[in-house]
């Protein structure tokens, strides 16, 4: 199959337009002898005369007047969706996705994706979260959001700057007429909840002192795999919760939540945004990385 550029068939168009060869080649910016090879091969190729030529005069055959009548239209369309990639390389517009654990996305929404938003309206955000490790690249992602050690070694990694912890927490109701735990083994004599991974696999509660680790399985009365519910059922005083520290902050600050067991909870790994080397980005995905740089730094400011 005989593929044809795109020159040869604005060419056709310019002739129909300026009315001759010659005009065509001025509007198009091409030598006359150019505009008439480029037509030729077209003809060639198409084994169909497009015009008919004399001296004085060029016009479009019955076969040529169908052809044109078919080709304008897409090329206007083509035309429309070269205009569109070439804005979004100026003004940010279209479609991010991000990938996300479902913790990731909840630090991020509101100091990065909303104030992202917030300055670039013409921007849609796409953020898919789910607990499995994904190929960003070949899901379709534009970016993805991990803790630093697991990210791939070929990526290029934003680290977000925030310092992130696990909490034990549970409802001050709780501890009534019993004693805190003082050490993650104490737990097995309180209800916890228990955590049920995306692979179906039951997470062990991780702690570390001193250097020295420790991986608890805990009992309890539920086992949740979302951190909506389980923050819940521990507010309702069914058992101690393991979260993120993010996901109960502000429950701790109030007194709705106690936290336990806090020097046992070390700093994690750091959230990092990720993608790989790209050429020829989007204006929307480089404002992003912009943002994202700027808010890893602390100097975000509002839009």
């Amino acid at each position: 199959m005989t593929r044809h550029s795109l020159i040869e068939l604005e060419a056709v168009l310019a002739i129909v337009r300026c009315g001759s060869f010659r005009a065509a080649a001025i509007d198009l910016g091409m030598s006359t002898t150019a505009i008439s090879n480029a037509v030729g091969k077209l003809e060639r190729e198409l084994a169909v005369r497009l015009f008919n030529r004399t001296t004085r005069s060029v016009s479009l055959t019955y076969a040529g007047q169908g052809f044109v009548a078919k080709i304008k239209p897409a090329l206007e369309d083509i035309r429309k969706a070269m205009d569109t990639a070439r804005s979004q390389q100026e003004t940010p517009s279209g479609t991010l996705r991000i990938n996300a654990f479902a913790t990731a996305a909840r630090e991020i929404m509101a100091p990065l994706v909303l104030a992202y938003l917030k300055c670039y309206p013409q921007v849609h955000i796409d953020l898919v979260t789910e607990g499995r490790l994904v190929d960003v690249v070949a899901a379709g992602f534009d970016l993805g959001v991990r803790s630093a050690d697991l990210i791939p070694s070929d990526a290029i990694a934003i680290p977000l700057g925030q310092m992130r912890r696990m909490a034990v927490v549970a409802s001050p109701s709780l501890f009534e007429s019993s004693v805190i735990p003082r050490v993650p083994q104490e737990l097995l004599n309180y209800p916890c909840l228990r955590i049920r991974l995306p692979n179906g696999a039951l997470f062990q509660w991780r702690f570390e002192k001193d250097g020295e680790a420790l991986q608890l399985d805990v009992e309890g009365p539920i086992t949740l795999d979302e951190a909506s519910l389980a923050r819940i059922a521990v507010t309702n005083g069914v058992g101690i919760g393991y979260f993120m520290e993010t996901d109960v902050r502000d429950d701790i600050a109030v007194g709705r939540l106690v936290r336990i067991l806090e020097d046992w909870t070390p700093p994690l790994a750091p959230l990092c945004l990720y993608y790989s080397n790209r050429r020829n980005s989007s204006a929307a995905f480089q404002a992003f990385i912009a943002l994202a740089r700027d808010f890893a730094a602390g100097r975000l400011a509002p839009c």
